[in-house]
């Protein structure tokens, strides 16, 4: 057999072994040879070999028993189907009641031709799609955006220019995730990707391709090769990965492929490249085995081991990607040891010939890169759908290997043996101690030490009656009469207590002549109810009526030695239990166990539901010593602990589905290339073949371009601008000099005109100098004559320097009060003045005296002589002040800072009262782009803004009040309430989730949660195709994870509020909403 059939012959026996591994879950059946018997009377339809199996297990007896542990003989096998473990809430499929299996069958069946009636998919279709995460979006049209809608680049090039060495992103082109992040986690094992950069086409071929794989394949590897090469050496922060993800798609767009998810996209990606891999081998070797790199890097053997009443068999088989199950299990040790063992296994090992059955699996030899599959998606029978599995699963960072080694079979078994008796004895200490723990023969259980504290503590109580009938005769017959007639008592408590005193608590004195007389004369009515009082003895806590001392004593004795004794016993059993998980756990930690080391590379984790999510992928960077996350065109900084948070499970809806570890012991898989000559690492653009080179070389010089672009035309709006202000300068200064004051100066407190940058001309601010004394600012010219009133009414001196020094000071004094008076919510005296803000926030001395001066050189002040010469003076000096002596730019941005504090406010105020209203649609961006400005504030001080969890929860809220509003539409099922709803979703919401996941608030993220769950628990309700088709279109956006802005709306158009009208209007809604929310949710 020539090397070119030997490897068709693979692949067609590795493409048998998917099918048959497909038609196992579909079915539930494990007889092998039965399996293949449906697969070649079918010819391969999956359909029909459903349909076989259904009048087979109908009529012939089952024959799992002989044949399950059979392994395939199919020896280059790569992905078979290794453990697995039986879900209890699934339909056993495999026991030997017939009817069952064939019940179970039909009702699959049944399903799949009524979802081909309503959804137009096919039987084999239907039966791939029920064991298949159905998440990729590119098996569905309705499930493909457009590239503007979520994914549009920025128009500046600068925002997309790579920073220093930053490791480049991959766009997503369409719901491509899964495509980023298993390329990210293979680029970066280096060795992997110097056999992709230095790959090249065998020579035979580069004509004209000979097969149709060939003509695939190889435009994929020279993709892949151009995509790496830019990866690499690119100036971008990320790169377009379309035309080899095309190429893919186009491949399961085929017949030969239905629906698939992602370890199939995986395995198809390893395929092909081994095919390219393997031609080049061919070609290279001369009458030798050609190896494949790929082969040799990712793909392993095991040996399975087998007995089947008394006669063992023995079979070794190659893996790729190795399958574990995850539920039922805590950590990956446990879901390894289910994998290499099934069955009952004491007869492998054991001289007696037994009737039990088993098999083991033992690695032979472990490939460098070895890569877990997670099993995180089973098939929900009842619901007829796929579901994921967010069970919490641990895994370590270095995992050592050798316990799974064949060459340690004996040893294993002996610690496997071991093990088990320890959990045997283990299972016995906690079922005793929870005896000790849980005690009693009623529904509700306590600790028995407690029970004997308590017993002890009432055993030595004291009695200490006080009745609170004490007014009644207690002689008396119940309900009959006595020489001196008592009126009834109080029908209720509340009676009693609204008595008087002396009437309500039963004085020990004698009653009062009169209450005595008026006592006589009633007359007893007979009151079961109001009658039957507690006994007068009661004691008022529970304790012993009769017990003497020497009673108490011995029971005391008792008591306190019995719980001394249960104690220990406690102790001693919980002490026992611990030792026995510290040996299970130390079990494998002697050094002749841990030879074997694989250092954890990369986790790939997918947040979602079985039929909707986002994938994101965590890689160690060895030379930085940190973990990154690789979240399409987003690459940052990470941690151990946010991969645990995001990869353990059982934390939101995101999970590890693939764990890539590397032998540690192999540093050539990530170690950097050197130059051969010189010995310098290699980096940048010295790592790419000639080809590569002047392919990234071409792509920069084309962003290079971008930028000039850019800039050039930055330029020349600037330019205009320019030429604008000037034309505009020149119009006002041939205006009359009462219009040029006016048109000088800004009005005040017009925010919209206003936005928050730092670029502001070198003037005095707006809201200290007007030019009228208009409502707007008049309360600040009433504030500083008031001032100069005072200091005249102070000073015998009328000289005005000595005037607007005093002045100067008494309001400087008057405003340092306001800025240390404790204020409620509804009161911030920061909005009433700039100086109070300067002062919270610390401001230069210079800067808070400038400010003063300028406040008294208002030419507004001008209408009496004394204001005019104070007005004068106060000029004068701000004239006389050097540019060393207050640096200007300081002066400008500490002004600039309080006008974003301001427009801050108004945002903040207008969302709020939107808010109030519950016009949310209208709220939410004042309150988004409000605590956006609002942080940043933050940033440079404590006071420099508002309080940042106030914010953030009415921001919460609003985003959680609309996601509520279009889901209720959505639920109507109305044409325009849908469609209504889901434009809320897709223009307000869903833009808005990655700045609540940005900063990684724990009630941020459990809002985005919570949206989340309300969309995807519509995925298992009936409703009609066209709502289904909107909801699968809708969910990957809402999934998706990245933290990346994309597209945003532009700040909302402010009013203009005087200071005044500010304050009230700040004042009405901070008491209207105050703070107390902001501890919930």
């Amino acid at each position: 057999m020539t090397v070119e059939q030997n490897v068709l012959q693979q692949h067609s026996q590795k493409h048998q072994q998917t099918l048959l591994n497909q038609l196992r879950e579909v079915t539930g059946t494990t007889d092998i040879q039965l399996l293949q018997q449906a697969l070649q009377v079918s010819n391969g339809d999956l359909a029909e070999a459903v349909a076989f199996l259904t009048e087979k297990n109908a009529k012939v007896p089952q024959q799992d028993e002989t044949t399950y542990y059979q392994t395939s003989q199919v020896a280059s096998d790569r992905y078979i189907s290794v453990g697995s473990q039986a879900d209890t809430n699934v339909i056993d499929l495999t026991g030997d009641d017939k009817d069952d299996l064939q019940r179970a069958i039909a009702l699959s069946l049944e399903e799949s031709n009524r979802a081909f009636r309503e959804t137009g998919i096919t039987d084999e279709e239907q039966a791939i799609s029920r064991v298949l995460e159905a998440s990729i979006a590119e098996n569905k049209a309705s499930l493909k955006r457009t590239h503007t809608e979520v994914w549009s680049d920025s128009p500046n090039p600068h925002d997309r220019k790579r920073k220093d060495n930053c490791p480049v992103g991959l766009k997503n082109v369409g719901n491509t995730c899964w495509f980023s992040a298993v390329i990210q986690s293979l680029f970066n094992l280096l060795e992997f990707q110097r056999l992709v950069l230095n790959y090249s086409p065998p020579a035979r071929v580069l004509d004209l391709p000979r097969n149709q794989k060939e003509h695939r394949n190889l435009p994929f590897m020279q993709e892949l090769r151009n995509l790496f090469s830019l990866m690499v050496g690119s100036k971008r922060k990320y790169v377009d990965p379309s035309r080899a993800v095309e190429i893919l798609k186009d491949a399961f767009k085929s017949s030969e492929s239905q629906q698939q998810d992602v370890s199939e996209f995986t395995h198809k990606l390893l395929d092909w490249l081994e095919d390219a891999f393997q031609m080049k081998a061919e070609e290279d070797s001369v009458g030798e085995k050609p190896k494949n790199p790929m082969v040799e890097l990712f793909y392993g053997r095991f040996l399975a081991v087998g007995v089947l009443e008394g006669k063992k068999f023995e079979n070794t088989e190659m893996f790729g990607q190795y399958p574990l199950q995850v539920n039922g299990f805590k950590d990956l040790h446990e879901c390894l040891e289910a994998a290499m063992v099934e069955g009952e296994i004491e007869s492998l090992h054991s001289a007696e010939n037994s009737a039990r059955s088993g098999q083991e699996h033992w690695f032979t030899e472990l490939p460098p890169v070895l890569t877990f599959e997670l099993s995180r998606f089973e098939f929900n029978q009842a619901l007829g759908r796929p579901e994921k599995i967010h069970n919490k699963l641990e895994f370590p960072s270095m995992l050592y290997m050798d316990r799974y080694m064949d060459r340690n079979r004996e040893i294993t078994r002996i610690k496997r043996e071991e093990i088990r008796r320890l959990k045997e004895h283990l299972t016995l200490l906690q079922q005793r101690l929870e005896r000790y723990l849980s005690y009693g023969s009623g529904p509700k259980r306590f600790p028995l030490a407690d029970v004997l504290q308590y017993a002890m503590e009432f055993a030595s109580s004291k009695p200490v009656c006080t009745s609170p009938v004490e007014d009644i005769d207690t002689s008396a017959p119940p309900g009959g009469t006595t020489g001196q007639q008592l009126p009834p008592p109080p029908s209720s408590t509340s009676e009693l207590d609204s008595l008087p005193p002396q009437e309500s608590s039963g004085s020990a004195s004698a009653p009062t002549a009169a209450a005595t007389a008026a006592q006589q004369q009633r007359v007893a009515v007979h009151k079961p109810f109001t009658q039957s009082r507690l006994p007068p003895d009661l004691p008022m806590h529970p304790a012993p009526r009769h017990i003497t001392e020497e009673e108490l004593r011995v029971l005391e004795g008792c008591l306190h030695r019995w719980r001394s004794e249960v104690e220990n016993d406690t102790r001693d059993l919980q002490g026992s239990i611990t030792r026995i998980h510290r040996t299970i756990e130390l079990m494998y930690s002697d050094k002749s166990m841990m030879q074997v080391p694989y250092r954890l590379h990369a986790v790939l984790v997918h947040e979602g539901q079985a039929n909707a999510g986002h994938y994101w992928a965590y890689i160690y960077d060895p030379h930085q010593r940190c973990w990154m996350k690789y979240n399409d065109i987003s690459v940052t900084k990470s941690s151990w602990e946010e991969l645990v948070r995001d990869s353990f499970g059982g934390y939101r809806n995101a999970s590890a589905y693939c764990l890539m570890y590397i032998n540690d012991k192999k540093p050539f898989l990530i170690e950097e290339e050197f130059d051969k000559e010189t010995g310098q690492i290699l980096s940048g653009m010295d790592k790419l073949p000639p080809d590569l080179k002047q392919y990234v070389k071409e792509d920069n010089e084309q962003f290079d371009k971008e930028i000039e672009e850019w800039d050039a035309m930055q330029a020349r709006k600037a330019q205009q601008e320019k030429l604008a202000l000037a034309a505009a300068a020149a119009a006002a200064s041939a205006a009359p000099s009462s219009t040029s004051t006016s048109s000088s100066s800004p009005q005040p407190m017009s925010i919209a005109s206003s936005p928050p940058d730092n670029t502001v001309p070198q003037q005095d601010p707006e809201y200290l100098e007007q030019p009228s004394p208009t409502n707007d600012f008049k309360h600040l010219q009433e504030d500083t004559e008031r001032a100069i009133s005072r200091a005249a009414a102070e000073q015998e001196e009328r000289n005005p320097e000595v005037l607007l020094n005093a002045a100067i000071k008494l309001e400087y004094a008057r405003l340092v009060r306001f800025a240390q008076e404790d204020t409620p919510p509804e009161m911030d005296y920061r909005l009433h003045h700039v100086i109070v803000y300067f002062i919270q926030n610390e401001a230069p001395k210079k800067i808070l005296e400038r400010t003063l001066l300028t406040q008294f050189a208002d030419r507004n002040l001008a209408f009496d002589e004394r204001c005019k010469s104070i007005m004068q003076v106060a000029r004068a000096k701000l004239d006389l002040i050097k540019p060393e002596e207050v640096n200007m730019d300081e002066y400008e941005m500490w002004h600039q800072d309080y006008r974003n504090f301001r427009e801050t406010t108004v945002l903040m105020v207008t969302g709020l009262e939107l808010f109030q209203k519950s016009n949310y649609v209208e709220a939410l961006m004042y309150l988004i782009y409000s605590y956006q400005y609002n942080r940043e504030l933050l940033l440079k001080g404590p006071y420099r803004g508002h309080d940042e969890e106030f914010l953030g929860y009415h921001r919460r809220e609003c985003l959680l009040k609309l996601n509520e509003q279009a889901a209720a539409m959505f639920e109507s099922a109305e044409e325009p309430e849908v469609t209504t709803g889901l434009g809320i979703m897709n223009e307000l919401v869903v833009p808005c989730i990655p700045l609540l996941l940005a900063y990684d608030t724990e009630k941020d993220l459990l809002a985005v949660e919570d949206m989340r769950n309300r969309w995807c628990s519509y995925l298992g309700q009936e409703m009609e195709p066209n709502l289904q088709e909107k909801l699968t279109d809708f969910l990957p956006k809402l999934l998706d994870c990245s933290t990346e802005i994309k597209s945003f709306h532009d700040p909302p158009k402010l009013p203009s509020y005087s200071t005044l009208e500010l304050c009230e209007r700040f004042g009405r809604i901070m008491a209207a909403l105050g703070r107390g929310p902001t501890e919930g949710r």
